[in-house]
């Protein structure tokens, strides 16, 4: 009963930050200068030309008209129609999400398999010269923006021939290969925020586990180091690295923007970004409501994932 008490509140909880964000966005996009007639006729059109496009995509209406029709929209599954391109913006979202999913996996696949061990790495060899590495790492990779390491990639690999090429995306289905390859560059410069926060993260928590006093009489058992590490560091380490491996994971699949831009990825982000451009309010609108559930949806699997790893960090979840 306590469990679907919880859920149920959490349940409300997403209904009311989807239903604000919603609000926000909308007003957001109306409020943004230039709207929608002057992008598509230029600044030059006559007050008539603009009032022509007003009225035949309902923008003439009241705003508070203009909410409701899509919300009574989004509340039937139809997430609105692109006015630049006519299309349905959730079949638009369908191509372009394999895109920004795959993009995103290979990122924090490299996290997982770099960050982890380097983060265990460090927080062992903490008072040694090599867990000065795992810091500097940590350090150098949350400091670098994105646009700065993306921009200085496709400089080096657009102006020398070292095998990968910049752009040119094909779809999983159609070349494997080919696909991994135009992907392998942009997973990467996303790959290194990912990294840092991995690793940075894992040590604080194993840092923070190996002074707890189960493990000293673990040791004071005779227990082998790596024993102690895999038995009893790791699963109670496991909560924090969690939590950060699913914040960057919501973060990324809300749309890796500047990377998709840069690498000219047919992904979600930047299909939003160019529909802010446009003013194209069906894809701006759906595109944030897509990250907000996104993030929410990906934020309720991880507690339950550390409540199944730890009962502890369930039962004060559901004491909140």
């Amino acid at each position: 009963m306590r469990l679907a008490y919880w859920w149920a509140r959490r349940a409300v909880g997403a209904v009311a930050t989807m239903l604000a964000v919603s609000v926000l966005i909308f007003a957001a996009s109306r409020f943004m200068p230039g709207g929608f007639a002057e992008v598509v006729l230029g600044p030059f059109a006559s007050a008539e030309q603009k009032a022509a496009v007003a009225a035949k995509y309902g923008l003439d209406d009241g705003a508070l008209a203009q909410y409701w029709l899509w919300l009574s929209a989004l509340l039937h599954g139809d997430l609105g129609t692109s006015m630049i391109s006519g299309a349905p913006v959730a079949g638009e979202f369908a191509l372009r999400l394999p895109v920004t999913v795959e993009l995103t996996l290979l990122a924090v696949t490299v996290a997982v398999v770099i960050g982890l061990p380097l983060g265990i790495w460090s927080a062992v060899r903490a008072g040694e010269r090599g867990g000065a590495v795992g810091r500097l790492i940590g350090g150098l990779g949350v400091s670098v923006p994105e646009f700065v390491l993306g921009s200085l990639v496709v400089f080096v690999f657009s102006r020398y021939a070292l095998g990968l090429s910049i752009g040119g995306y094909r779809p999983l289905t159609e070349d494997l290969g080919a696909n991994l390859a135009s992907m392998v560059l942009p997973a990467g410069v996303l790959s290194v925020f990912a990294v840092a926060v991995t690793v940075r993260t894992t040590r604080d928590a194993v840092l923070n586990v190996l002074v707890e006093p189960f493990i000293t009489a673990a040791v004071a058992r005779g227990e082998p180091p790596r024993s102690v590490i895999t038995r009893h560091v790791l699963r109670n380490a496991s909560i924090p690295v969690l939590i950060a491996l699913t914040t960057i994971t919501a973060y990324l699949l809300g749309g890796a923007v500047i990377v998709e831009q840069l690498f000219d990825l047919p992904g979600v982000g930047a299909y939003v970004v160019q529909a802010v451009g446009r003013r194209d309010y069906a894809v701006v609108q759906a595109g944030v409501l897509l990250a907000t559930a996104v993030f929410i949806t990906v934020n309720a699997a991880m507690e339950a994932a550390a409540g199944v790893l730890d009962p502890r960090f369930g039962t004060r979840a559901m004491a909140r």
